[in-house]
């Protein structure tokens, strides 16, 4: 199994339409950049972040199975603390046999699975952003130079848009440039 970036993208579409014809069910939570900054005073961690979105997709799929097994890639460096906050969000665990392991995209079908049907609804995201503001904006992570590029030139024209994680290192360093004072200026 491979990791789903290291796939294509049109290999990734292949099997994002096999792996949706074969699935009994699946489901995606899609988290914006104002759910993961958080609101003033009011920012979540992202593993927890990310925990609170796995238990919605698995209380929405736990429906009509007597057992269900489910198998996460963790975030987090503790296994047990993860999945022990994940099973505080979880409404019935009476019938789920959860199992978190790091890189349980190369172990696991099902998760690698998922790790792709991600990426495609990811990717679809981008590109209806991309429409929105122009090819510029390139592939949305923070290593891109031209969605560093984008970024710079474009923060204050759309930072009321949603578009960016103002949690980023790379907005907070922009941020902190800008204001402060160069030698030229006095």
């Amino acid at each position: 199994m491979k990791d789903s970036k290291q796939l294509t993208q049109k290999r990734r579409e292949f099997l994002e339409q096999k792996i949706k014809e074969k699935a009994e069910t699946f489901e995606v939570v899609i988290l914006h950049p104002i759910e993961i900054d958080g609101s003033e005073g009011n920012r979540i961690k992202l593993n927890e972040l990310e925990a609170i979105a796995c238990a919605k997709i698995i209380n929405k799929i736990n429906k009509g199975f007597k057992k269900l097994k489910i198998v996460l890639d963790c975030p987090s460096v503790s296994l047990v603390k993860w999945a022990d906050y994940l099973k505080t969000k979880i409404k019935d665990l009476s019938n789920l046999e959860i199992s978190c392991e790091h890189k349980a995209d190369k172990n696991h079908v099902s998760v690698s699975a998922a790790s792709i049907l991600a990426k495609c609804v990811r990717e679809k995201e981008m590109k209806a952003l991309r429409e929105k503001y122009g090819e510029g904006l390139g592939s949305g992570y923070t290593s891109d130079p031209l969605t560093k590029k984008f970024l710079e030139k474009n923060h204050q024209k759309y930072e009321n848009d949603g578009i960016f994680r103002k949690t980023w290192i790379t907005w907070k360093r922009l941020r902190v440039n800008l204001s402060q004072r160069k030698l030229g200026d006095f």
